[in-house]
């Protein structure tokens, strides 16, 4: 049975946790691309993509380890940490910092390869638990030290650079020694995890006793459990199983001015829902520390289906139809046209599929059940004029899901940017808000010379709306970082113009702070500064990330 934290008495302290397992450890990515390899480009993508991008590319190679940025951390302040989480598990040493230089951005992959010298924070700490983390917070806020959280360093909206703020030095708290399966509750189904356990460690500790988590994010391979909470993460099964935020049953939490233990049931009226606080809260009011997850059996049977519709709006329909009716597969994505045809040339196939292609997954205790929520699906598509592709695109989808990413490293040495963005809204709004963010990624890039061809999917359903996945590709001229800038600049206010959301599942970090207080008010930031100011006094916790303490200028550190 679960041994949670915040089921000990009142008054009594909370034992030291004894993790039921360890996971495997796993490498981090590279420190100037997402992952250890980049992924490899067809030759048949490398010819169409020439031909459909106008303009002299700039081709933007790797380069050497570059200087970084002096460390401001004094040997008393390296003494006072080491006194918390011992000597081997604190470092001023430019091999680690190099590793924790911010998040994974096309616009911070650039920033690597442009740029020298490179930003990084003063030292790296790596706590074993709560009270290490704890305690590290307690020795920061006296010295006037930032703290960044830093779990699987995947941000994309610059949630995890090393920004001082207004004082003297900054570490980059690095939750990978967190990482273990700490209770496990198998009669209520709930697995506690360290927040710094990555998304395949956490299902290589459930898949042993035959659960999953199902939340596979595309940076499911780097994330941890502690981000996708701090990030309200969406993974690609989010139909099946949920977003991150509805899997979350509990959370402890260090903060500079306390320990919370939040949720203890499966319901509560017990005044508003203080794990919302945090859930989001992208370690700007303290650390999770530990996450009490939903998980299930593992399922024995998955069936596949792909559908080609004849144009984006007839495949939204369905999906608006299907979710409305309650079917659930576990993966449902529909790409527009341009996507389609893109990624059958990056699939390294000449042939193009035509209209909008539609792949899903459905997961049940066996095949006749997945199969069962196939054909409610398939009846649904084909009313709304659609025509079944078999199985194999689906298949397809699901081998190279996590390699997209990597993409991105292998297109800029050919002299290509690609970048991508995201939004929701309802149904109704939908089709306004696609043609607004492409309309505005387009004109602002090609009036820069860089005439972009900009994809579009749905991925994530519910019965009021859906999210617009963006991705942006064309080719690198020189000074891509202000331009792209200026393009994410008009989609961010066009988004906000046609009622969608500055972001679905990849938070606010720094780049979206300047367009938050346009989506909850002047009020709702105030009440976030007001939070920020109970649990963060010092305002040590990832300063400029979600919101500042008072208004300061909206660039990135």
């Amino acid at each position: 049975m679960a041994a949670m934290a915040h089921t000990d008495p009142p008054g009594e302290p909370a034992p030291p946790a004894r993790p039921l397992a360890v996971p495997t450890l796993r490498p981090r990515g590279a420190w100037d691309a997402w992952g250890s390899e980049a992924a490899r480009l067809p030759a048949a993508a490398k010819a169409i993509i020439a031909t459909v991008l106008p303009g002299k590319a700039h081709p933007v190679r790797r380069r050497a380890v570059p200087a970084l940025t002096p460390p401001l951390l004094s040997d008393a302040d390296l003494d006072a940490l080491a006194r918390v989480v011992g000597r081997d598990h604190v470092t001023r040493d430019d091999e680690v910092r190099l590793l924790h230089l911010g998040g994974k951005s096309t616009a911070d992959l650039l920033h690597r390869r442009l740029d020298d010298p490179q930003a990084a924070p003063d030292a790296v700490a790596s706590p074993a638990d709560h009270d290490e983390v704890a305690a590290v917070l307690s020795v920061c806020a006296e010295r006037g030290i930032a703290v960044i959280p830093f779990g699987g360093g995947t941000s994309v909206v610059g949630g995890v650079d090393p920004a001082r703020g207004e004082h003297r030095a900054v570490i980059a708290l690095d939750l990978t020694r967190t990482a273990a399966l700490l209770a496990l509750d198998e009669v209520s189904l709930l697995a506690t995890f360290g927040a710094g356990t990555t998304g395949p460690q956490a299902e290589e500790l459930l898949g042993a006793r035959g659960l999953t988590l199902g939340h596979f994010p595309q940076s499911f391979a780097y994330a941890s459990l502690g981000g996708y909470a701090a990030t309200r993460s969406s993974g690609q099964a989010s139909r099946g199983y949920g977003r991150f935020d509805d899997l979350v049953h509990a959370l402890r939490v260090a903060t500079p001015a306390g320990d919370l233990a939040l949720g203890r049931s499966p319901a509560s009226a017990a005044g508003p829902d203080l794990r919302q606080l945090f859930l989001g809260s992208e370690g700007a009011f303290g650390v999770l520390t530990e996450v009490t997850v939903r998980v299930r059996p593992t399922p024995a049977a998955t069936a596949y289906g792909a559908w080609s519709f004849p144009d984006f709006a007839s495949g939204a329909s369905a999906f608006r139809e299907a979710t409305q009716r309650g079917i659930r597969p576990t993966v449902l994505r529909l790409s527009d046209e341009t996507e389609t045809r893109v990624n059958a040339a990056l699939g390294g196939h000449l042939t193009r599929l035509r209209g909008c292609l539609a792949v899903a997954t459905f997961e049940g205790a066996a095949p006749a059940e997945a199969e069962a929520t196939r054909d409610d699906l398939a009846a649904v598509c084909t009313a709304h004029g659609a025509t079944s592709r078999g199985e194999d695109p689906a298949r397809s989808w699901e081998r190279g899901r996590f390699a997209s990413p990597a993409l991105r490293d292998t297109l800029m040495d050919s002299g290509i940017l690609a970048e991508t963005l995201e939004t929701a809204a309802t149904w109704t709004h939908l089709p306004a808000l696609k043609h607004a963010v492409t309309a505005a990624l387009t004109e602002s890039l090609t009036a820069t010379g860089t005439k972009p061809l900009v994809l579009c999917h749905i991925s994530h359903v519910y019965p009021a709306g859906a999210s617009l996945y963006f991705t942006v590709v064309a080719a690198l001229t020189d000074d891509p970082q202000t331009r792209w800038a200026r393009a994410k600049d008009a989609a961010s206010r066009a988004i906000g113009e046609t009622h969608g959301t500055i972001t679905h599942h990849h938070a606010v970090g720094r780049d979206h702070r300047p367009y938050l207080e346009a989506e909850i008010g002047a009020l709702g930031v105030e009440v976030l500064r007001a939070v920020k100011r109970v649990l963060d006094p010092t305002g040590i916790m990832n300063p400029g990330a979600l919101v500042t303490p008072a208004a300061e200028p909206a660039d990135r550190a």
